[in-house]
């Protein structure tokens, strides 16, 4: 029987809409057999859209509690979305250390230089300011550095899942502020799959920027995907869901995409590591 999983799931203890128990019961509807926590943290630091870095015992607490209720239905594990900042890159250790989740899904939100931050999926208009401000305009320069950050995280490593490894593209649909066909970005996209690879680690098919609206394109991109199955990376799909309707929205469309770029198999994490399944 297929295994169906996913791993990247967000509740009120961060920007999701719906409790860890409300989000248990709508995988038990759809059929899910493991269902993986992944809140938003930059523990021992935090923003607004994170798990407060007060409530992290909390929300392990309670994941475990509904692990053991609901043990004899589904397995349920505790995990972090980790947000990746060259200046707090202790974080995974620290968190491992006084947590020990089950994983961490490893992703780059923000861009930070001297002149300050933006992060890169925040309204297009603050996109724009912080491209402006950071970089002088200058888009290429500023998706660059995105790539180069995540290749930084993936060198350094520490976590399980890379998340939404071409997340910079979700404004450019408005904002035009570079083009996915030119040779450069090319270029970032098979030093990164190469860097995913090396590293070792799941990469997620993300249908989360599908599910909001915000974009119609799964993370990564065809062109990226098929790179990844190039260097041999372990793919799972996600769902990066925010509230009990979109849990395994665009599942389907995902696993399209897998096939088409030349994956067979699926992986899916368990307490004994990285498994594989047919797709």
């Amino acid at each position: 029987m297929k295994i169906k999983t996913n791993y990247h799931t967000h509740t009120t203890f961060c920007d999701g809409k719906n409790s860890p128990e409300e989000m248990i019961q709508a995988a038990l509807e759809k059929g899910f057999s493991i269902l993986g926590f992944s809140g938003h943290s930059m523990y021992p630091h935090a923003a607004d859209w994170h798990i407060p870095v007060k409530n992290h015992a909390a929300y392990f607490a309670e994941i475990k509690s509904l692990s053991e209720k609901y043990r004899d239905r589904i397995k349920i594990l505790s995990g972090l979305e980790a947000d990746y900042i060259t200046c707090f890159a202790d974080e995974y250790s620290v968190v491992k250390s006084e947590f020990k989740p089950d994983y961490l899904i490893g992703s780059v939100h923000y861009i930070a230089t001297e002149k300050g931050f933006f992060t890169v999926d925040e309204k297009a208009e603050n996109v724009a300011a912080g491209i402006k401000k950071l970089f002088n305009g200058n888009g290429k320069k500023a998706v660059q550095e995105y790539f180069f950050l995540e290749r930084e995280m993936l060198s350094k490593g520490g976590f399980e899942i890379i998340g939404h490894p071409d997340l910079v593209k979700i404004r450019n649909v408005s904002l035009n502020f570079f083009n996915p066909n030119e040779s450069w970005y090319r270029k970032e996209l098979r030093l990164t799959a190469k860097a995913i690879s090396k590293a070792g680690v799941i990469a997620e098919i993300n249908t989360g920027g599908i599910a909001r609206k915000s974009i119609d394109e799964l993370y990564p991109s065809d062109e990226f995907l098929a790179l990844l199955h190039e260097y041999s990376v372990p793919v799972t799909i996600s769902s990066d869901s925010h509230s009990v309707s979109t849990i395994d929205f665009a599942f389907d469309r995902a696993e399209k995409s897998a096939f088409n770029a030349g994956y067979t198999e699926l992986a899916y994490l368990d307490e004994t590591g990285i498994k594989m399944q047919k797709l």
